[in-house]
């Protein structure tokens, strides 16, 4: 059930009206950005709503059943607003989204709450995204439950993995650049293979706070480490930058027990028959 003022439900009412729909999106990071439909910028609730034409938003429908709600909106990418390399670098990932209507004539008469939810996919097509947002019901359509694997399921570090992920990360800075995927820092000494699957994070320039799973670590005398990223880094990544690395996990109890000593919470079942070795063993019992 929608509430509204008095005021707003007389003019919904009538026969003209003047409404602006707007979005208020908040990232993660509490980064605050409004836009509205209307031809001018709408300042209501502490918050400045942008003009934006480059908005356009499918419709907007609502059930009482708890099926997930979705909407996409479509916009034009702003320099100065919302950029690709922001989108690629997951920084809208899960924002909160809310949508709502206003009369642009007397933002004293409050809002009419359209939508709520969180930001699902993005894709980015020729300088325009389209952003599914999902209801709040989203969040009682994930799985509880877990299947067998012969990999750990837990995640580095996690609660259920307990690693410690500050004994197994190191730092450095880049020393010379191939692209902004694939980089060397001279004065890495560890082994091939050692950061494979791993996880870098830049802790300075351009892509200071932002984190990316390292495909490949290879190691060479004369050129030190070379780091090969699984996409690469959503800005330019330049000499000096500084980062962190973790060791690679690739999920096998081999790994877990020679790398970081943790075969008591591994989270697998690496000796379950597999597929192949039932049928054998059904093939057999038939002859």
């Amino acid at each position: 059930m929608k509430t509204i003022s008095t005021e707003l439900e007389t003019h919904i009412s009538g026969e003209v009206t003047s409404l602006a729909t707007c979005w208020k999106l908040t990232r993660k990071d509490n980064t605050v950005f409004g836009f509205t439909s209307h031809d001018r910028d709408i300042v209501f609730e502490s918050a400045t709503y942008k003009a934006s034409s480059g908005f356009t938003p499918s419709a907007i429908e609502t059930s009482g059943a708890l099926s997930v709600d979705n909407l996409d909106v479509d916009g034009i990418l702003s320099a100065d607003i919302i950029t690709e390399k922001d989108i690629l670098s997951g920084r809208y990932d899960l924002a909160a989204i809310e949508i709502f209507q206003v009369n642009y004539t007397d933002l004293s008469q409050g809002k009419l709450h359209l939508k709520s939810g969180i930001l699902g996919e993005v894709s980015v097509h020729k300088k325009q995204f389209v952003a599914e947002i999902r209801g709040l019901t989203q969040q009682l359509s994930q799985t509880i439950g877990e299947l067998y694997s012969p990999s750990c399921r837990a995640t580095l570090g996690d609660g259920r993995c307990k690693v410690n992920i500050a004994s197994h990360t190191v730092s450095g800075s880049v020393t010379s650049k191939i692209s902004d995927q694939q980089f060397t820092d001279n004065s890495r000494s560890e082994t091939s293979g050692l950061f494979t699957s791993g996880m870098i994070t830049f802790t300075g320039g351009s892509n200071a706070g932002i984190s990316m799973e390292v495909k490949e670590y290879l190691h060479s005398s004369a050129s030190g480490g070379e780091i090969i990223l699984v996409l690469p880094m959503p800005y330019t990544v330049s000499i000096t930058d500084s980062y962190s690395i973790t060791k690679g996990c690739d999920k096998t109890l081999g790994i877990c027990k020679q790398r970081f000593d943790n075969i008591a919470n591994f989270r697998g079942e690496p000796h379950v028959p597999g597929l192949d070795r039932i049928l054998e063993t059904a093939g057999t019992r038939s002859q």
